[in-house]
């Protein structure tokens, strides 16, 4: 669910959609996603100052907050 939505916000940002790649880890007391995108696309979804890599984060906090593992995304 988390990966779908991660696929969700990002695509509308970026100029090779088709080039999202979410992988997911889990640890003992978190998850990982690793989101993957476009050379050129990086700087969009990092945002200025990492507003957007922040909004993203804080979206996955509120809708994981049912977990009981920690959510992580790195922008690879």
């Amino acid at each position: 669910m988390l990966k779908a939505l991660i696929e969700a916000m990002v695509a509308p940002l970026v100029d090779f959609p088709e080039q999202i790649v979410v992988h997911q880890r889990e640890e003992q007391h978190k998850v990982i996603y690793q989101l993957q995108v476009h050379e050129s696309d990086i700087g969009k979804v990092i945002g200025k100052h990492g507003s957007n890599a922040r909004a993203f984060r804080t979206v996955l906090r509120a809708a994981s907050a049912d977990h009981e593992k920690r959510i992580y995304l790195d922008i690879l």
